[in-house]
């Protein structure tokens, strides 16, 4: 009797143990059949990040939202822009690095992306480490001054660094940035000095010239609000040619300056993305980009929009890596060692 109830306790443990075990093991075959459906889910189907690499409240970042909330109406979700500046617009980068290739998390390439590769050890490559979306526009760059300083040209902020030797205060928004390069360029060609002073972004800048808290600046074009109202005084502009809407202002070339300083930006995501998740961005930002209220943004910074498609603009990115690598080899600022 004893043994009968031993047995029958033993057959219904061995009975309650293969119902467990067929269990974990129903669970443990649903785990791939989780993720095939996951995979195969609609794209969006959750809010897409965008990160600036710039601080909120200047030129680009406006532009920026605009565009994504511009693009979340053909995504069908919300386009989420976050703000990462410093390090003169590179610390997008280590985000698309980390991220995961679904297209969630996507972010502004600026120039000097591919340029601190070859300034300074970073643990990023931005063209190993990204999959171009879509350029977007480009920039140019100019020099300013407050409105009531007596520099009226160019020549006359050489003629005080002449003068004044390590004086003169000049700002970017950072070290290696296209203006910083442009301005060492400038400087060193007439065995000049002058102190850098670098912001995090363009609304702090204009507002540091504005206040006299530094004697001069060179930012992007989105200076041209300050520069309509009569706050700031441009001297020179850094394009191929001048300005329509600044004719009056001369282009670097005209002053005896080979320089012609353009900085194109587009959206890329992490390495990997899928082809069909960079259409799907793709095709939701190219509708954005050609809206009339993100051009209309545009053009009060003097821009325009300058599409490149994922194939082109990799190109492009692919070019302008080895560009930025020879400008910073010739100005002898590449970086030594591993």
């Amino acid at each position: 009797m004893s043994r009968r109830r031993a047995t029958t306790r033993g057959q219904g443990g061995s009975t309650r143990r293969s119902l467990l075990r067929g269990a974990g093991a129903l669970a443990l075959g649903a785990l791939p059949l989780a993720r095939a459906m996951a995979s195969t889910e609609p794209f969006p189907s959750r809010p897409v990040t965008l990160w600036v690499p710039w601080p909120a409240g200047g030129a680009t970042d406006i532009s920026l939202r605009i565009l994504a909330e511009l693009a979340s109406v053909p995504l069908g979700q919300p386009v989420l822009t976050e703000n990462r500046g410093g390090a003169g617009g590179t610390l997008a980068m280590p985000v698309l690095q980390q991220a995961r290739p679904d297209g969630y998390t996507i972010a502004q390439m600026p120039q000097p992306v591919f340029r601190a590769p070859h300034t300074q050890k970073v643990l990023w490559d931005p063209i190993r480490d990204v999959t171009p979306i879509i350029q977007v526009s480009s920039v140019t760059f100019g020099m300013l001054v407050a409105a009531g300083s007596p520099m009226r040209s160019l020549e006359d902020m050489f003629a005080f660094a002449r003068a004044r030797p390590g004086e003169l205060t000049v700002a970017t928004n950072g070290i290696g940035t296209t203006p910083h390069m442009v301005l060492e360029t400038l400087f060193t060609a007439r065995g000049l000095r002058y102190i850098h002073v670098p912001y995090k972004g363009t609304s702090e800048q204009l507002n540091a010239i504005a206040g006299g808290q530094v004697m001069a600046g060179v930012n992007s074009t989105g200076f041209g609000p300050a520069v309509d109202a009569g706050t700031l005084r441009l001297l020179a502009i850094f394009s191929g040619e001048r300005s329509k809407r600044w004719p009056q202002v001369p282009v670097l070339r005209e002053l005896g300056f080979d320089i012609v300083a353009k900085s194109p930006y587009g959206l890329a995501g992490p390495r990997g993305l899928p082809r069909g998740v960079v259409a799907v961005l793709h095709d939701a930002f190219k509708k954005a980009m050609f809206d009339q209220r993100f051009k209309d943004e545009l053009a009060k910074y003097d821009q325009e929009a300058d599409y490149l498609g994922p194939e082109a603009y990799a190109q492009s990115c692919r070019e302008i890596f080895a560009q930025e690598r020879a400008i910073v080899e010739k100005l002898g600022l590449a970086r030594t060692g591993t």
